[in-house]
């Protein structure tokens, strides 16, 4: 349950319009709710601000639906992450406003909300085979209230294409950026900017990256002050970070100035 609709439900109790005992039926599924094969946390969006995820990929498409239903019955917007067209056709069955985003592998049902971060996400990939990472960290910073903006393909390979970003760069308040391969792109964005810089390492790149984890221990040992690293292909992590961190810093002193 999100906090406005808690708070709603309390005011009507107490003016009288809601009766305790339905009150109680509707707060019964507080703090969490038992399906058999998943424990619902319906009290999250109270602790942590924006309601539990659904990591789709081992779950059944049936223990899928079932649980987008249930956050969806108690009010949540629903954010379901490395979902398949399937599991979205079935969802769709029984969430009629349920959107999928194909590229992120996301189902999306119920309200975002509106743009309360105070500056940018900047969502950066070294290469086009990134897109799919970063739409997921994009996606995920846009539905918890931030304004999002893309630079896609600027990858190390040709630094020409990240410095004709530099309006982007010196404009943003937080940066992801998303890389396979030896995931040089955040350390070399770090270096180029005094905001908060997170590295998404991707299972993208031949056989010696060891599906990410070369990016992984590259942007891990990075020489560059200012960057937080998450796991592999966990776009959902650095959008819901960069969330945290725009709604928080302030803006009214610029964060970043470029040096004359």
């Amino acid at each position: 349950m999100r906090r406005e609709h808690l708070r709603d439900l309390l005011e009507q109790v107490q003016a009288g319009k809601v009766p305790v005992e339905d009150a109680l039926d509707r707060l019964r599924g507080l703090p969490y709710e038992e399906l058999g094969f998943a424990k619902l946390d319906h009290h999250r969006s109270l602790r942590k601000g924006y309601p539990e995820a659904v990591l789709c990929r081992g779950k059944t498409v049936e223990q899928v639906v079932r649980i987008v239903e249930s956050f969806v019955r108690a009010g949540d917007t629903v954010l379901a992450t490395k979902a398949s067209p399937e599991m979205f056709a079935a969802v769709q069955q029984v969430c009629e406003q349920a959107r999928y985003h194909p590229l992120a592998g996301i189902i999306m049902a119920g309200q975002g909300r509106p743009v309360t971060g105070r500056g940018t996400v900047l969502v950066l990939t070294a290469g086009t085979a990134d897109i799919g990472i970063a739409e997921e960290a994009a996606l995920t910073a846009e539905v918890m209230g931030n304004h999002v903006e893309r630079a896609f393909d600027v990858g190390v390979a040709g630094l020409h294409r990240l410095l004709d970003q530099k309006e982007k760069l010196f404009e943003a308040t937080v940066i992801i950026a998303v890389a396979g391969m030896e995931g040089a792109l955040p350390s070399l964005v770090s270096g180029l900017v005094s905001v908060p810089v997170i590295a998404v390492p991707t299972s993208v790149g031949y056989g010696a990256s060891f599906q990410g984890l070369a990016a992984l221990l590259g942007m891990l040992n990075t020489c560059a002050p200012g960057v937080a690293v998450v796991n592999i292909d966990n776009g959902f992590g650095a959008g819901y970070l960069a969330s945290m961190i725009n709604q928080q810093v302030g803006v009214e002193e610029p964060l970043l100035r470029e040096e004359a």
